[in-house]
């Protein structure tokens, strides 16, 4: 069928199985196609489409909830709500986002990038349901890698325990982002294997009836025998437990299987899960083959071979830089550990794990217990490494304020993904993290100029033993800097120098160094003298020569891919009224009071005047307001 003339999902009630089946190859392949262009969370949602196609043709969005934990395999639900002729337009700047998006549809009911979410918001959706005495089911859809997030298995506790009617469909791909780890993947491991329980269950009841004489006082002891078999059947009934009929394991690529048990489970009260079993990637041979998750979300492709399509560049990635340079150093010191919430791929830890098998530590998509692990690493004398975005280290503010902060402990937290990440968009950009750990005492936070820096910046942050220490880096690729062949400390809390000048200056750091040097370039051919500074050391300041800068009475323009308030330019502000430099011009660029969507990096940078022409008309105008006072 033409998937571009789709409106809403009613057509399916209408479908039988054979024309299902033919629309998820449509399906399928039109995703292929378009993600071969745009990019994109390929692998997840080739998984899912008979899944989503059942959900829509048994039950009624939007009055029924469909609830997408983490959101990114969503894509199957946005083409059967009418969005298929937008998704040239993938990711892209105003074009369809790649997670729910409420303003998109009406279908879109919760907006989500984060994991382990959706359990929480249903049981709230059910509960005022229930109060405004509406009918309508509520299907959160969670994976067995979110699952293992504290929060989703909180809601489970609540869930079970008010015995809301709710179907949780479980999709069990045995792989989030990476392969999942944990006692909890080991459970869902034996639930694969354990065959159809409730079936069974059901028919012991059924045939117990039957038999003359006895039958009667045996189907009055039914349930407790049914117990009794519920744990032959399947060792450890983790979720029956939590007050849940379990249903399953089902193939959640047989429309026969997933339609009778989602008819079974709309029949049963009170919260059911049901388990269903999926393939990520399939129908597309490298994605179905992908064992470490390279195809859970990709760029471009081709779609003969399935070779990435990435522009040549002889630098390496941040994400390498840092964790080649921890390995390196994990050579000489055996104190050194790595721990990561379930990034072991994005963070290229893979390298590191294979030559320290026993010094590596996938926690899974727990944010909040790899902190505080990390915190009793160092509480025993270990040096241990964080990997972590900075989107997914917001997760777990609290542990670092109250585990790793407050005892002082020498845990380097490495932050990934710093600054806008483009087309991920409001959920993943990654900045708030200065606004969120500049106030925590003892922590140190920096980020470099170029990936020799960022070296040296590892190496101080190993060696350091004065508390936590925190370096943020970008997504993508350094510079392309020749690299210091030796290792060195850098003086913490000391900033460089690029550029002396006298009518301005500039403190900037990391990634924005370019546009601030650009700047500087324009405005002394037209007669100025911009000083730059590199502001490595976001906290501590460079109060020393924070105070010559003032003193000399330059203007200044703090610059930072960040949220202005409480970031950086917040704290020159703070430095200047309480030294007594409040008569100091000082303006700001930032990232204004506002969630960033999706799209290319510099299409958004444009569109919040954060580029070198914005810069040089702030400097412009803040030399201006230095001559006035004069």
């Amino acid at each position: 069928m033409d998937l571009l003339s789709i409106k809403d999902p009613s057509f399916l009630k209408k479908m039988d199985i054979s024309e299902l089946e033919i629309l998820s190859k449509e399906i399928r392949d039109f995703l292929i196609e378009k993600l071969s262009i745009t990019g994109g969370h390929i692998g997840p949602n080739l998984g899912v489409v008979e899944l989503t196609i059942a959900l829509h043709k048994e039950f009624n969005s939007p009055q029924d909830k469909i609830i997408w934990d983490v959101g990114h395999q969503s894509y199957v639900h946005k083409i059967l709500t009418g969005r298929a002729c937008e998704f040239d337009t993938l990711r892209k700047h105003k074009g369809l986002c790649g997670f729910p998006k409420r303003a998109e549809s009406e279908h879109d009911v919760w907006e989500t990038g984060h994991s382990s979410t959706s359990l929480s918001a249903a049981m709230g959706m059910a509960i005022a349901r229930d109060l405004k005495k509406e009918k309508n089911f509520i299907l959160p859809v969670i994976g067995d890698g979110a699952l293992t997030g504290g929060m989703a298995l909180e809601a489970l506790n609540h869930i079970g325990s008010e015995k809301k009617d709710m179907i949780v469909i479980l999709n069990d791909n045995e792989m989030s982002i990476a392969p999942n780890v944990g006692a909890l993947h080991n459970v869902l491991g034996r639930l694969r294997t354990a065959g159809k329980y409730n079936w069974a269950k059901d028919e012991l009841e059924q045939l117990l009836k039957k038999i003359p004489a006895v039958g009667g006082k045996l189907a009055a002891t039914a349930e407790r025998i049914k117990d009794t078999v519920k744990y032959l059947l399947v060792s450890g009934m983790f979720f029956e437990e939590l007050g849940f009929t379990y249903l399953g394991p089902v193939d959640g690529h047989d429309y026969e299987a997933l339609i009778e048990q989602l008819r079974y489970a709309k029949k049963t009260s009170g919260p059911v899960l049901l388990h269903v079993i999926t393939k990520k990637g399939k129908g597309y041979h490298p994605a179905e083959s992908d064992t470490i998750g390279t195809w859970h979300g990709t760029g471009p492709y081709k779609i003969e071979t399935g070779a990435f399509v990435k522009p040549a560049t002889a630098a390496p990635s941040w994400s390498s830089l840092v964790s080649e340079t921890v390995r390196r150093m994990a050579r000489e010191d055996e104190r050194i550990v790595a721990v990561t919430p379930a990034m072991p791929v994005g963070s290229k830890l893979e390298s590191f794990a294979k030559e320290f098998p026993d010094r590596m530590f996938d926690v899974g998509i727990a944010e909040q217990h790899a902190v505080t692990v990390s915190a009793g690493l160092a509480a025993q004398d270990m040096k241990p490494f964080l990997a972590i975005y900075s989107t997914f280290l917001q997760r777990a503010y609290d542990q670092m304020l109250h585990d790793v902060c407050r005892q002082n402990l020498n845990v380097f937290i490495g932050i990934d993904r710093s600054g806008l990440v483009g087309a991920d968009g409001e959920t993943h950009q990654g900045v708030f993290d200065i606004a969120f750990l500049r106030h925590m005492p003892n922590l140190v936070l920096m980020m470099p100029k170029d990936e020799n820096e960022g070296q040296h910046m590892v190496y101080t942050s190993l060696t350091y033993n004065d508390g936590p220490i925190a370096m943020r880096f970008a997504r993508g690729n350094g510079l392309g800097v020749p690299m210091d062949e030796e290792l060195k400390s850098i003086p913490i809390g000391t900033w460089e120098v690029l550029r002396e000048g006298t009518d301005a200056c500039i403190l900037t750091f990391g990634t924005t160094i370019g546009m601030a040097l650009k700047a500087a370039d324009i405005l002394v051919k037209q007669g100025y003298s911009i000083k730059v500074v590199n502001a490595r050391f976001i906290k501590p300041l460079d109060e020393d020569m924070l105070s010559e800068i003032f003193r000399s009475k330059m203007p200044v323009l703090t610059i930072e891919e960040a949220v202005l308030q409480g970031g950086f330019g917040s704290a020159i502000l703070e430095f200047a009224a309480e030294r007594g430099f409040s008569s100091a011009v000082i303006d700001r660029m930032g990232i204004p009071d506002q969630f960033i969507e999706h799209g290319e990096v510099d299409k958004l940078l444009e569109e919040i005047h954060f580029t070198v022409d914005d810069a040089v008309k702030k400097l412009k105008s803040i030399t201006m307001k230095k001559q006035k006072r004069a």
